[in-house]
């Protein structure tokens, strides 16, 4: 897997399934989700492509608690000894292994796409190093803010770059087909529309992020503010 620069410092990591993000501080490295179980070797070798070394890695921030973000990150926060695993308090036991996840509930048109999406592999739990609240700033990226997105999963989480104009939206918000929307399979869809206004109503974000779906690079907050104002207001 070749990883592509998205603005200086970030990365992306695109998968068949999902993508991962690469955030490079002089060679300190936040993983932003880790693919599938299994992904490991392939961030490894895009992080080699890149001409760093894997063991730079000091923390993995995973968005929220679906196999296709949080599957690798068992073998990967094990590449270093220093290396943190975080997620969401609401979100963390579920990776942990402690709790199931709860189902999506999906919508009519919703039903066909999940039909046919492939079966991931079972995923193996991971630890969780420290578990994130909504407002909690992360020592990277010149301090990266973490904003509650709840709806997709009770913990699912955006990481905001002020700094750099980047927002990280996890699956709260997709870009597929160069279609931006609300992100789809949510377990409760009037948090999902809340989440995504709240998103829409951040300011310094010209680049977007995806958990699925192209980013988007150059006026990002409008597009956003576009979708978010063709959907109801809870």
């Amino acid at each position: 897997m070749d990883a592509s620069v998205i603005v200086p410092g970030l990365f992306h990591l695109p998968f068949p399934v999902g993508h991962a993000y690469l955030w490079n501080d002089g060679g300190e490295l936040t993983l932003i989700d880790t693919g599938i179980v299994g992904s490991g070797p392939a961030v490894a070798e895009a992080i080699r492509g890149l001409g760093l070394d894997p063991a730079g890695l000091r923390r993995v921030v995973l968005t929220h608690c679906h196999p296709d973000h949080y599957g690798a990150a068992a073998e990967i926060g094990a590449w270093a000894a220093d290396t943190s695993v975080l997620a969401h308090r609401a979100d963390a036991p579920v990776i942990r292994g402690e709790i199931p996840m709860s189902p999506p509930v999906l919508l009519d048109w919703e039903l066909p796409i999940a039909a046919g999406l492939p079966a991931l592999p079972p995923t193996p739990p991971a630890r969780v190093d420290r578990e994130l609240d909504d407002g909690d700033v992360l020592d990277f990226g010149g301090g990266a803010r973490i904003v509650a997105v709840p709806g997709h999963t009770d913990g699912s989480i955006a990481v905001h770059l002020p700094l750099h104009g980047v927002l990280l939206t996890g699956d709260a918000v997709a870009n597929v087909d160069g279609r931006t929307m609300l992100g789809v399979f949510n377990t409760d869809r009037e948090r999902a529309v809340s989440s995504f206004h709240r998103l829409s109503a951040l300011e310094d974000v010209d680049t977007a992020c995806f958990g699925h779906g192209d980013p988007l690079v150059g006026g990002a907050a409008e597009v956003l503010r576009e979708v978010a104002a063709a959907l109801p207001r809870p």
